[in-house]
């Protein structure tokens, strides 16, 4: 007879930018001297490994994403081509924004129109089904460079993450384009006269094609990141934005990176958690910290009392 095991996960920031804010009478304190202390390999992509296993190996972000907001990924090669905001310095070109900047649909479709015929010709028609979130269509054998995430690019020089190489002369040619025709549309002098960013560039990135499955241990998914929900739905795993613990199901993962006050995380997710716990309704909360550190709590713990030392 197989005993599942009742577990809720916990994506949460880097442990160090935590353990500063702890004080004996949270919860969480409790919780961190006297659970299991795992090392874990850090990093988002390291934990969407220990979450979703994912056939080809490799985040498709693009592909994924398009299949959740369009339902037409299947059979091609998809692009982000994520509408963006650069600001000239005296030496260098900074992205300062990707992805929302507040466009309704009608100033994305006039946008784009311009745009259409400039990646049209090349074979790699440009749309935008969100907003937020536009995408180039390409050919399933297409050959691409590698091309950085917008995380790792904002703020910094745009042109110090471009692709270099033959296959990235193609691609650097067509930003350049597309930021002369997006600098000249008229959309963006009536943007920035209402105090908005213009749309003056784009920004390539999450290349690849649909997985040919994702798989989960976990059962639910609370979270308003896109490329978790993305990939939930691809591995038929129920999505839901509901904040509140008391309707968590066994198999869950939170995530709760942006949480960084422990007051409200203590009082809203962990007591709550461990309350339900102690119950019976739980058999296993495990935290899943960013920089690597780890939290294998059971009921059975709590007796711990002995141990009140934090982890390092």
């Amino acid at each position: 007879m197989t005993v599942t095991t009742r577990v809720v996960r916990l994506w949460l920031p880097a442990w160090e930018q935590l353990r500063s804010q702890l004080t004996p009478t949270l919860a969480l304190h409790r919780l961190a001297c006297r659970a299991e202390r795992v090392s874990v390999e850090p990093g988002d992509a390291a934990r969407l490994a220990r979450s979703f296993d994912i056939l080809p190996r490799g985040l498709p972000v693009a592909a994924l994403t398009r299949q959740l907001d369009a339902g037409d990924a299947m059979h091609f090669t998809w692009l982000r081509a994520d509408p963006g905001y650069v600001r000239p310095d005296m030496a260098t070109v900074r992205l300062m924004a990707c992805g929302d900047l507040d466009l309704s649909p009608d100033e994305c479709e006039a946008l784009l129109r311009p745009l259409k015929p400039l990646f049209g010709d090349e074979g790699f028609p440009i749309s935008a089904p969100v907003a937020s979130r536009w995408y180039l269509c390409l050919p399933p054998e297409a050959h691409l460079p590698s091309f950085a995430p917008p995380q790792e690019v904002l703020g910094d020089d745009l042109l110090a993450h471009l692709p270099d190489g033959n296959l990235g002369r193609r691609w650097r040619r067509l930003l350049n384009e597309a930021q002369v025709i997006l600098h000249n549309h008229p959309l963006n002098a009536q943007r920035i006269e209402a105090g908005k960013l213009p749309v003056n560039t784009l920004w390539f990135w999450g290349d690849g094609r649909l997985p040919d499955h994702v798989r989960s241990s976990m059962t639910q998914l609370r979270s308003s990141d896109v490329v978790l929900r993305a990939l939930a739905a691809r591995a038929n795993v129920a999505c839901s934005t509901d904040d509140r613990a008391e309707t968590v199901q066994a198999g869950a993962l939170i995530d709760l990176r942006n949480v960084t006050r422990v007051d409200l995380l203590d009082s809203h997710w962990i007591h709550p958690l461990l309350q339900r716990a102690q119950r019976g309704e739980l058999d296993v909360l495990d935290l899943d910290f960013g920089d690597g550190m780890a939290l294998h709590w059971k009921p059975a713990h709590r007796w711990r009392i002995w141990r009140r030392q934090l982890p390092a």
